[in-house]
Formats: structure tokens, C-alpha cells, sequence
């Protein structure tokens, strides 16, 4: 089921876009509204796949929008669907799926989700990861990765469902996460920065990393604070 929120501060651009997108199959709408402040409201607090946005809005532009979701390295596609022209080379740098203008016709949209669709479940067949223990192979759904522990011979993986030990090292874990995701933080860890919570001083020049769900910690140089502050956040 993709999750989609849509924006555009004229009621009926955003009517036609809640019937459209209301009635392709396994397409859940999570928000509809005018507002891009309530929008981005909704894009901090809930998960969406998606987000359908107008580009010129009054306060908060659906450029800003998307320029938010992609220096935040959030996991979340943007369609644009807007009468200007004029900012099409600037919403390619920002990585959007679509850009769509007014008017349009319905074909039109469908089209462009259903091949977000396709993407996206090729992206989840690539975004595996294979870990070898012993006997055993396990299969790990990379966002689901929280950070990952280098300790003695043996790295642990922990993950929303649990830990998996692993005799692959850092270096070869770091080589098959080339996600925008993952940071080495340290050179004993990996972390995912989607469930950092916080970090808190530990020495002058590094850090403990808290994660969202999980009591385990993590370390982080400073430098690597500076540059998530930098590029991430």
C-alpha cells in the first residue's frame, strides 16, 4: 500500500487530484489539504510514500517542500503538478519523480504513480541485504537496519525486529549500504540516520547516539556530527 499526501492551494486543482489519485488500487491518501505549513505538519508527524504538490503556494512553496524532504534525506517521492514551467531544471536537482503541468489529463498521473509504483518494487527487491552466520543466511530489509556494532570478530546488526551477529566486517556491510542513509559514524559503527533521536557529548570529540525504539547506543565522531549538521539536517 503506497501512502500519498497531496497539496495545492486551489480547491479545485486539489479535488481533481484527490478523485485520481483516491481510485488507483493500493493507494492510501493520508492528507489532502491547501495548506503547504499543514502539509509539511503531516510530512514530520506521519509516514507517507508520496507527496503530490503543487509548486507557487502562498507562506511555504511546494519547492521548499521538496527541498525540505531532500536535504533531509527523507524516504518520500514528489510529484510536482503545477502551471509554471519555470522551475522544472531546479526540481530535477532535488531528485522528484514527476513534474506534471495544468492542465492535465488524468492518464497523465496515473501513469507517472503506477511507474512509482514499478520503482518501487524494484527498490525493495535491491534494498535487501543477504547476511551471512554460520549456517544460516538472513534476509534484512535495509530501512529496517538501525545501526550496526563492530566488536571483537563479529559485527551485530540491530534492527526494529532485532539483532542479527554477523562475521562480515564494517568495511564490507559499509560496501553493500551505499544508501544515502547510512553514515559510518565511527569506525566501529554504522548508523541509519532516519532513527537517530539524539546525541550527547561523551568526550570532546565524540558522541553517543540514541535511536528511536531500541535502548542500544551507538558512537559518533564529532566530525560526523558537523557533517550531518552540514547535509542532513
Amino acid at each position: 500500500m503506497m501512502k500519498v499526501g497531496l497539496v495545492d492551494d486551489r480547491y479545485i486543482d486539489l479535488d481533481k487530484l484527490t478523485a485520481i489519485v483516491g481510485g488507483i488500487p493500493d493507494i492510501e491518501i493520508v492528507f489532502s489539504t491547501t495548506s503547504a505549513e499543514e502539509a509539511y505538519e503531516h510530512i514530520k508527524k506521519e509516514t507517507i510514500d508520496l507527496l503530490i504538490a503543487d509548486i507557487e503556494m502562498p507562506s511555504l512553496s511546494g519547492f521548499e517542500l521538496a527541498d525540505i524532504i531532500h536535504s533531509h534525506a527523507l524516504s518520500i517521492a514528489v510529484i510536482f503538478v503545477t502551471a509554471n514551467s519555470g522551475y522544472a531544471v531546479h526540481a530535477f536537482e532535488l531528485n522528484v519523480h514527476d513534474y506534471i503541468m495544468k492542465p492535465y489529463p488524468k492518464d497523465r498521473l496515473v501513469k507517472s504513480i503506477e511507474r512509482l509504483k514499478e520503482k518501487n518494487q524494484s527498490a525493495e527487491i535491491a534494498g535487501r541485504l543477504y547476511i551471512k552466520h554460520k549456517n544460516d543466511i538472513h534476509i534484512i530489509q535495509k530501512k529496517d537496519i538501525i545501526f550496526i556494532e563492530r566488536s571483537g570478530r563479529s559485527s551485530t546488526i540491530y534492527t526494529k525486529s532485532g539483532s542479527i551477529k554477523t562475521y562480515q566486517t564494517l568495511n564490507e556491510l559499509e560496501g553493500e549500504l551505499r544508501e544515502r542513509d547510512f553514515i559510518r559514524s565511527h569506525r566501529s559503527f554504522i548508523i541509519n540516520i532516519h532513527y537517530v533521536k539524539n546525541f550527547s557529548l561523551y568526550a570532546k570529540n565524540s558522541y553517543v547516539v540514541s535511536f528511536e525504539g531500541i535502548k542500544e547506543q551507538a558512537m559518533i565522531t564529532k566530525e560526523k556530527v558537523d557533517f550531518l549538521q552540514e547535509n542532513y539536517f
